[in-house]
Order: C-alpha cells, then structure tokens, then sequence
C-alpha cells in the first residue's frame, strides 16, 4: 500500500498489531498532525498591557511576591479589567516544589517529621533515590460560582466506584489550590457552606475530609484573590477579613488612557498570539524580577521608623484587628523586595497602607464598646454609691 511505514530491521520483532496499525486507517491517523478541533489557545492577556489601575497591578504583585500578605479583594463596577488583570498573571508566576504523589507527600516532609511522615510509596521512591516532587510555575485555580462543596473540598470518586467498585477519596479544588492562586470572581454571591470551608481552610493551611471510615487530610496554603460588584450584594465580614489587600476598582478618568485600552484591546482581539508576543520580552523580564523579588524578601527587614510609623497609624485609625499591621508590614516588605531593597521604611509603609487598612474599622464595633464603656461605668458607680452607704452604716 502507497501509504504502508516501511519495517526497518530493528523493528521486526515489534508487535504484529503495529505493523497491522501502519498499513491501515488507523495507522495514518497515527501519522497525521493533531487536527483543529476548535479548543481555544490560552493566550491571556498580558499584565503589562493593562493600563493604569496602578493599585490593582500593584497589590496583586505584592501578593505573588509575598503569599504572607493574605491575597487581594478587587472592589468595583463591571467591565473595569479586575478579572482580565487577575487571570494575566499566569505568564508572571514564579515555580514552586509541588508533589507527584497523590498523597501529596514532599521531601520537606521528611526533613521535619522524618521517613514515616510520607506514605510508603513515597518512601521505596526515596530509597531508590526515585524524585517524589517536581517543579512547575504557580498556578491560577479558578473556583466557578456553580461549584458544589464536594467539588471544593473533595470527596469519593464517584467514577471509580461505580466502574471498578472501589471507594477512594479525591482532592477538590481547595487541595489542588495549595501554593497557588485561588481565585473567586463574584466571591460576595458564593454559598455560605462554601465560604465557611474555604475560611477555615484558609486559617489553619490544612483541612481534613471524612467520607464514612475513610478520612484524608490535605494542605491548603494558597493566596486567596477575589473580585465582587458591590451592586450585587455584600460581603460577609469573615470572609473580607481573610483578603489582605483590598482595593476599590472604578473605570479610567483620562480620556486618553480609555481610548488607549480601546486600541489594546482592539489589537489583542484582532490576532491574540501576535499581541501577546509584542510584549513578551516585557513579561519575561518582570517574571525574572519576580522571582529575584521572591529571593530578596527572604532578607528584607522593616526600619525602625517603618515600624513606629505603621503602629501609630494603625492607633490613630482605632482598628481593633491585630491582622491589620501583620498585612500592612509583608506588604511593605514586599514592596521594598520588589523595589530592590532589603530595608522596608516610611515610604513602602506609605505606599500600602491604604490598600492594607481600608475597610478595617467597624462603626457597629466602635458603638458596642462605647455602650459596653457606659454600661461598666454605671455598674461602677452603682457600686461606689452601695459600697459608700454600707460604710456609712
């Protein structure tokens, strides 16, 4: 047949099946390149081409820069590039270790609890100097608003039951976000039974799922990004206080820079691939400071004056929570690391605040300790006065 694969000698004693494979149908289809099936390329749009909204860009720099910061809450009208801004990321995200086992196991495991801390695959692998982790770049994972909590905190594979009879429990989303970038468009419309699991998530670092006798306990470190349409709905308190950053997202004001992102974007629709590649250069020179950022905060210490100046504001404001100077001071580091600096002062203090202390203070707590101040103040005078009668008597 015109079409039949000549045998070389070294193949002749491959399986019959092949040989049969090249001289048919199938064989050629073997042969032919992938065909166009209609899947989109993933091209997204590149971070550096969004203009303006510098205190979006910024803060979600800071958050890949430095995951302690706590992620990022985008807070606006639709239509203003918070989820295009998010989801251009992905070309700027520095590689982190992550585990080829499905247990999730890691050498950093052994070195802190020993061999019995990975499972026993883990450890034949270790014994025959086999890898057990790999590196691969960040990545976003992005949490749909239909999700069921199964999908989000795992459950029994369903698939493997029904076909092989078997019950084994799978990772949801939650697990797969560990070291990554979680991200929930429209976080203010998530159910409440989702939310209070990724809260609790999120606090400990690990969670723990149990189906009947089985039970399987995963880590969930990720930096948790979210963008809402304060027109649909208010966040809940527990879960705004779980976004270090909070930034307020309105359309751009400069006519120029309106028109500018009109021809962006006009260019980037028209041939994705070319645009992409117009910025490539840039993008893989800001992942290259990312990863040297990443490096550098690892040293960055605050000044003295950052220190008393950041406390002082936070006193100044009345904020209650302790998480406000905690947030405030890893994004100043953070800042200085992505500015070259090992030294974080006055000037990165200045720079985050507001992104960091915004919407922190409460009226309604502010109001219950005033009444609570009153009422302790009558309870004390009512005693003074008992206490004044009793000695007079």
């Amino acid at each position: 047949m015109d079409d039949q694969v000549p045998i070389t000698p070294e193949e002749s004693q491959r399986s019959r099946l092949l040989d049969m494979l090249n001289g048919t149908v199938a064989g050629r289809i073997l042969r032919e390149s992938a065909p166009d099936l209609g899947l989109a390329e993933h091209l997204p749009y590149p971070f550096l081409a969004m203009v303006g909204q510098t205190e979006m860009r910024t803060a979600l720099l800071l958050s890949v820069i430095n995951p302690a910061v706590g992620g990022v809450l985008l807070i606006g009208p639709r239509g203003t590039g918070k989820t295009t801004c998010v989801r251009s990321l992905t070309d700027l995200l520095p590689y982190i270790e992550v585990s080829l086992c499905p247990e999730g196991c890691l050498p950093s495991d052994v070195d802190a609890e020993g061999r019995p801390a990975v499972c026993p695959d883990c450890q034949r692998k270790l014994d025959a100097d086999e890898p057990i982790s790999t590196y691969e770049p960040v990545k976003l994972i992005e949490l749909p608003l239909n999700a069921r909590l199964e999908d989000v905190v795992g459950g029994v594979n369903e698939r493997i039951a029904v076909q092989q009879g078997r019950v084994r429990l799978e990772r949801g989303i939650l697990a797969r976000a560990d070291q990554n970038l979680l991200y929930i468009d429209e976080v203010n419309l998530l159910d409440d039974q989702i939310v209070d699991a990724i809260l609790d998530a999120a606090a400990q670092g690990s969670y723990s799922v149990r189906r009947g006798a089985m039970i399987g306990t995963y880590r969930s470190r990720f930096v948790l990004i979210g963008s809402m349409n304060p027109e649909e709905g208010r966040l809940r308190p527990q879960i705004m206080d779980r976004f270090g950053l909070r930034v307020p997202v309105q359309g751009l004001a400069d006519l120029a820079q309106r028109y500018e992102v009109y021809q962006r974007v006009r260019r980037y629709q028209g041939n994705r691939r070319k645009f992409v590649a117009e910025w490539a250069s840039l993008t893989a020179a800001a992942h290259e400071e990312i990863i040297l950022a990443r490096e550098l905060l690892k040293e960055t210490t605050l000044s003295d004056g950052a220190v008393e100046v950041g406390l002082a504001l936070i006193q100044g404001l009345g904020i209650d929570s302790h998480r406000a100077e905690y947030v405030m001071f890893e994004a100043a580091r953070a800042h200085a690391a992505a500015d070259g600096r090992d030294v974080a002062d006055v000037h990165d203090i200045r720079r985050v605040a507001p992104m960091a202390l915004r919407q922190r203070r409460s009226q309604f707590m502010t109001n219950y300790f005033n009444r609570q101040m009153e009422e302790d103040d009558a309870i004390q005078a009512q005693i003074d006065a008992l206490a004044g009668d009793t000695v007079g008597d």
